[in-house]
């Protein structure tokens, strides 16, 4: 099985590199020459890119800021990563447009899902920026909410780890990896893939969520073909 429309989420800390905090130049590079492999083939792709390199909102709600101030500055700091990416893509000539949640029209394209969508048909890849633009809601579910809006085949979350585990592999030697599982499986075992909500709204409407580590050179474009990269996660 291929994938024709696709959602490719893509944590914060992965832009970051080697580095401990901020923009890798190096990691974005690489990412746009990942993404290249797969507009060539004439895939419509969207990105949704956290922002855990610059601000993350529960980590300053925990030390005390007010929760909707700080998932605002995290929303903020997604449209700093997506004009960074945009920009990688640009250079090697992918045609790219960021559509953000919090509309900020002089610097991004405030978020329409008809535009998003004919941008898509027109061989553009997609940003969708600021999350879903409200507050206590995670990149994770704002990457499912659009992968819904825009009728995605499937979602994908590129992350530093080959796929899901039964717990964290960096920490644990005798960590063990899912090929695949079900939502319930993921909600039942309360595996860290994705925020409780965003599984669940993938349930409710079977969206497909695949889970591959973003370094592993060519991941993105065998994932895209359909072939067997990281974990799945299905209706049954």
């Amino acid at each position: 099985m291929s994938y024709k429309r696709v959602l490719l989420k893509i944590s914060g800390e992965a832009l970051m590199g080697e580095k401990s905090y901020g923009i890798s130049p190096d990691m974005i590079t690489y990412l746009s020459g990942e993404i290249r492999s797969v507009f060539e083939k004439d895939v419509q792709l969207a990105l949704v890119i956290g922002a855990g390199n610059i601000f993350r909102g529960v980590a300053g709600a925990s030390k005390g800021m007010d929760r909707a101030t700080a998932d605002n500055m995290g929303m903020l700091g997604t449209v700093i990563n997506s004009l960074a990416v945009q920009d990688a893509l640009e250079r090697a000539n992918i045609p790219t447009r960021v559509l953000s949640a919090i509309t900020m029209q002089s610097v991004c394209e405030p978020y329409i899902r008809r535009r998003a969508e004919r941008h898509l048909e027109k061989g553009r890849v997609v940003i969708f920026a600021a999350g879903t633009g409200n507050p206590y809601f995670t990149t994770d579910t704002a990457g499912v909410l659009r992968a819904l809006e825009i009728e995605a085949d499937v979602i994908m979350k590129a992350t530093k780890v080959d796929g899901i585990y039964d717990k964290d592999p960096e920490k644990f030697e005798e960590a063990i990896k899912y090929q695949h599982l079900t939502y319930d499986e993921v909600l039942q075992k309360n595996l860290k893939v994705m925020d409780a909500s965003a599984i669940s709204l993938a349930r409710d409407e079977k969206l497909p969520v695949l889970v591959f580590n973003l370094k592993d050179k060519g991941n993105i474009g065998r994932a895209v073909n359909g072939e067997k990269v990281g974990s799945l996660v299905t209706f049954e």
